[in-house]
């Protein structure tokens, strides 16, 4: 797309809104694009420069020093990481901005430190050298900064995964089986999906496969009574419902109210009558005390810092810090510690986050089980064998996107003994 002044004008004004980052970038993104009504091809620049500036901001400041203006951003951005020359850039360029751009293009990131290469903020980096080596934390960092994949989750309550593949492909759609889990699709490229009369008719759901494993390793059974204690918008409660083929009680609990009405088109869509969302207060509401020790199968997705999905959402890593991880934490233990007492006796208790940092996964789990020796880890790999899916796993799930092509997951499965 030729660059002209008027849209590095609406990328320039773009990122003065977005790169403050007082709100999330999808969303302030959003209300500029209400603002400004911009034709489809500005709106498709602008998106993908923010983002791609996100995505390689600490490589971008340090290519611009001092200056490092939403202007001259854009233009670093494009020159070094977006396929444009600086011949092409040369009609919009101020003096000196050409000589500028070449030294540009031609640093090399192997000589920059490992937080510009890994493109992740030093705190980050020392939380992860406790645990991984330089080399893998560049890896993690790299495979970040590439886009998310769009994969699909077949609603199997309506349909099976070849029946959906089939639709796709008369739909001019391209898509291949995901590797671990036996009912995702992974889509190429970004079709318009809203649009298809399989999604219309319920038939599947945009899920990233490693949010599918989880329900897998949480794994209800039809007349199991099953709750979704920190729900969202309802994406793995409409996975479970399918799960249990719409059978026997499923609750969707969230402290948002406009998560769960995200939530009722999808369900309606989803053709499921077993699932049930209900609001709630906080983790120690009445309504979460009336079902202690009454349900089979508890899911703790729990708030976290989100770090496992930078490829979609890369603000996240400057909009977090250390002081809200710690944050996080207190409420990740309080949040298990209330559903934990929901877990009848041999029922049990998968805690997942789709955070990379110890402190707000395995730590929080191991605190838990010694607080709480009614409960006992099992096995994550044996859970997945059990349900056939070939990943070879040991006590916990762990998911990394430069291994497994998935956004980020930590999950631990736990079960209530019989004497607890």
């Amino acid at each position: 797309m030729l660059i002209t002044e008027y849209r590095l004008d609406l990328v320039t004004q773009a990122l003065r809104a977005i790169l403050p980052l007082e709100h999330p970038a999808d969303a302030a993104l959003r209300h500029f694009f209400q603002a400004e009504r911009i034709g489809s091809n500005e709106r498709a620049l602008v998106a993908e420069t923010v983002f791609g500036i996100l995505r390689h901001r600490l490589f971008l400041e340090h290519g611009c020093g001092e200056q490092a203006t939403p202007r001259r951003l854009a233009l670093a951005y494009w020159v070094k990481f977006g396929g444009y020359n600086v011949r092409e850039l040369a009609p919009l360029l101020k003096p000196g901005e050409s000589e500028w751009l070449g030294q540009v293009k031609g640093i090399k990131a192997a000589e920059l430190p490992l937080s510009v290469q890994a493109e992740l903020p030093g705190w980050i980096i020392e939380k992860l050298r406790a645990h991984y080596s330089d080399d893998e934390i560049l890896a993690l960092g790299q495979s970040m900064q590439q886009s998310a994949t769009l994969d699909l989750r077949v609603n199997t309550y309506l349909a099976a995964r070849d029946e959906i593949m089939q639709g796709l492909q008369a739909e001019g759609v391209e898509a291949q089986v995901t590797p671990y889990s036996p009912i995702g699709i992974r889509v190429k490229g970004k079709p318009a999906l809203n649009k298809s009369p399989l999604f219309e008719g319920g038939k599947f759901e945009v899920q990233d496969e490693g949010s599918q494993l989880l329900g897998f390793l949480l794994a209800p059974k039809r007349t199991d009574m099953v709750v979704d204690f920190c729900a969202g918008a309802g994406g793995k409660s409409l996975m479970l419902g399918a799960m249990m083929n719409s059978q026997g009680r499923l609750y969707a609990l969230d402290v948002s109210e406009k998560r769960l009405t995200n939530l009722k088109p999808r369900l309606k869509r989803s053709g499921l009558s077993n699932l049930h969302p209900q609001l709630i207060a906080h983790e120690n509401d009445a309504k979460v005390k009336r079902l202690a020790g009454k349900i089979d199968r508890v899911l703790v997705d729990a708030p976290c810092s989100g770090l496992g999905t930078l490829r979609r959402n890369p603000d996240l890593k400057f909009r977090q810090s250390q002081k809200s991880v710690q944050e996080l934490t207190q409420k990740q233990a309080s949040i298990l510690a209330a559903a934990s007492k929901l877990v009848k006796k041999g029922g049990r208790l998968v805690y997942a986050t789709c955070s990379l940092l110890q402190e707000e996964n395995r730590a929080i789990v191991e605190a838990f089980l010694v607080a709480h020796p009614e409960f006992a880890l099992l096995p994550a790999g044996d859970i997945l064998a059990q349900q056939k899916i070939p990943l070879p796993m040991g006590e916990y799930l762990q998911l990394l996107p430069q291994q497994h092509g998935t956004d980020g997951f930590f999950a631990a499965a736990m079960e209530r003994r019989a004497g607890g």
